[in-house]
Parts: C-alpha cells; sequence; structure tokens
C-alpha cells in the first residue's frame, strides 16, 4: 500500500480494550492527516468479493441495448444502470470515462420511512448477479458500520453514535466499468478529481491501476491496494458532521498508459450513507476558536439532492 497507513480491524472488533483503543487512536489520526487508510482483516470474503466482480463483469460485457434496459433516470442514478458519459465531477464538464450499475439498500419490514428506497433493478440475464450484490451489501454495511463505531470513540462521542444512522441508511454499492480507451479523450480522465459525498466510502479490490489521492504537500500519490485490505477514505458528510477536523481527500482515477489504452478497468465501492434525516450540523465539540464553524446545517438528504445535481445525475 503506497502512502496511506494500514490498520487491522481485528484490533477494534475482537481485541481487548488497549488494542480497541490502540485502533481508535490510528484510525482518527489517519483521518485527519490522511483521509484514506487501507483496512484488513475487514471480514468481507475473498470469494464473496471474487464472485462480486466475475458478475460485475458479465453485467459489462452484455450488448448496450439488454443494459439500457435496467436504466432508471427518474431515480437519478441511484438505482440500477448509468451508461457511459453520464456523470461529471463537480465542477467539471467533461463526463467521466465510466458506466456503472448501482445497488441501494434493502429494507426490511417495519423499517422507517420505506417509501425512501426504492427497489433495486433485478438483471434478469444474470441470476447470480443480485445475490452477489445483496451480499456484498450486507458485508459491506457491517464493516462500514464497525468503523463508524471507532471512529465515534475518536470524536468523543458514544460508540454507537452512528449505528441507528446507519442501520437503514442510504448507502449504495457502486460496480463501475471503464471502458479501453479507444480515442484521444476530450479532456477528462477516467474519473476527475472530487469528493466522495457521503461519511465514508469502502473499496474493494479492482482490476487496475489508476487510483491516486492529492496528499498535502499538493502532489498526486498512486494507491494500490493489496488483495487482502480494503480501502477507506472520509467522504464530505463527515467533513461537514466534523467541521473539517476529519478531512476528505481529493482522489481521482487516472487513464493507464497509452499503450494500455486497451485495457479496461473494475472497480467496486460502497458509499455508507446515513439516513435523509440525519443532521450533518457540525458536532459541537469539533467547534472551536481555532476552527469557528464552517458549515450551514444541513440534513444529509438535503446534501445528497445537491450533489447529485452537481454532477449530473438529478435534473
Amino acid at each position: 500500500m503506497n502512502s496511506i497507513p494500514v490498520v487491522d480491524l481485528a484490533a477494534f472488533t475482537s481485541g481487548d480494550a488497549a488494542s480497541k483503543a490502540a485502533f481508535v487512536h490510528q484510525l482518527g489520526k489517519a483521518y485527519e492527516e490522511t483521509g484514506f487508510v487501507a483496512v484488513k482483516n475487514h471480514n468481507i470474503p475473498d470469494a464473496l468479493i471474487a464472485q462480486l466482480y466475475d458478475e460485475t463483469e458479465k453485467f459489462f460485457a452484455l450488448p448496450v441495448t439488454t443494459k439500457e434496459l435496467y436504466k432508471r433516470p427518474e431515480l437519478a442514478g441511484q438505482r440500477g444502470y448509468t451508461s457511459f458519459g453520464t456523470e461529471h465531477a463537480k465542477g467539471y464538464e467533461a463526463p467521466d470515462l465510466k458506466e456503472f450499475f448501482q445497488f441501494g439498500q434493502i429494507v426490511e419490514a417495519g423499517a422507517p420511512n420505506p417509501e425512501q428506497y426504492p427497489d433495486n433493478v433485478v438483471v434478469n440475464e444474470l441470476p447470480e448477479f443480485t445475490p452477489s450484490m445483496l451480499s456484498a451489501y450486507r458485508a459491506f454495511q457491517t464493516t462500514g458500520a464497525s468503523l463508524l463505531q471507532a471512529i465515534a470513540l475518536y470524536l468523543g462521542l458514544d460508540e454507537h453514535y452512528f449505528d441507528s444512522y446507519v442501520m437503514h441508511g442510504n448507502s449504495i454499492l457502486r460496480a463501475i466499468y471503464y471502458p479501453p480507451i479507444t480515442q484521444e479523450p476530450a479532456s477528462a480522465i477516467r474519473a476527475e478529481q472530487h469528493e466522495d459525498i457521503n461519511l465514508i466510502t469502502l473499496l474493494v479490490g479492482a482490476s487496475a491501476d489508476g487510483l491516486q489521492i492529492l496528499s498535502k504537500q499538493n502532489e498526486w500519490v498512486p494507491v494500490t491496494s493489496l488483495p487482502e485490505q480494503i480501502v477507506v477514505n472520509v467522504g464530505d458528510m463527515l467533513q461537514r458532521l466534523t467541521n473539517n477536523r476529519l478531512r476528505s481527500t481529493t482522489h481521482r482515477v487516472v487513464n493507464p498508459p497509452r499503450e494500455m489504452w486497451g485495457t479496461a478497468r473494475y472497480s467496486i465501492p460502497f458509499f455508507l450513507h446515513p439516513v435523509s434525516n440525519m443532521s450533518l450540523a457540525c458536532l459541537d465539540s469539533c467547534i472551536t476558536e481555532e476552527q469557528p464553524k464552517a458549515y450551514e446545517d444541513y440534513t444529509a438528504g438535503q446534501y445528497l439532492d445537491e450533489r447529485l445535481m452537481e454532477i449530473g445525475l438529478k435534473k
């Protein structure tokens, strides 16, 4: 892993009190200083990851006319297929060089506000695609909740501060396909520099290099994860909540060297969102004379809607 700290989640979930406290400190400091960490012993099974990538490759290999059947533009790209060249980074007009499929929360009977969660889109041609997405979604959600518990402790909150917000939260599992580059791009790279919208993002594997983060020295640093690790970064919602104490790090996905333009790239991030009515008002404990309140009060739903419009997914 290049240039970002590595933490062991087992120290938090099954370690003694001292190991747990050390993990909390290590994770919190990393998010203050870098915004990204690599996590080992993350409890997302290798077999599940392999199946997820296999099913993802099968989906994007379908004919365009078939994939188009699974578009749901009225849902602002939050479920189903989004075609190539639709999304762009905030502040950039050129679209990113990608297409993607999104799978969202399935709420159980009796869950609050079920109307906020539209049905997921089932791909009829691939009977194992939806079960793979669901299994991965649940595994990511569990791991993400553990990391947020550690973050809560680091912030001086109750360990379970985030639990009720994310249990039925608006999280999204996104399978991304960056096709081979067949002509000189107009101006965009595979994914232009941006910060994520959500609380934290969990990224397991990627089929090729390309992810880079912007360091405090204003230098682009490549990040290549090891097979047994996932990459987890702070999103803008957590940055707002902590009044910039935990930083949402700028990152991008660059094009491969020209001699490798004929190769594709797959990537599957999990964007951990809270319920829409969670307040993102800056925590009192993160507001000081040296660090006055930097953001107006928003709910997570308000902020998500604003950002979806900025990146071209919502009109």
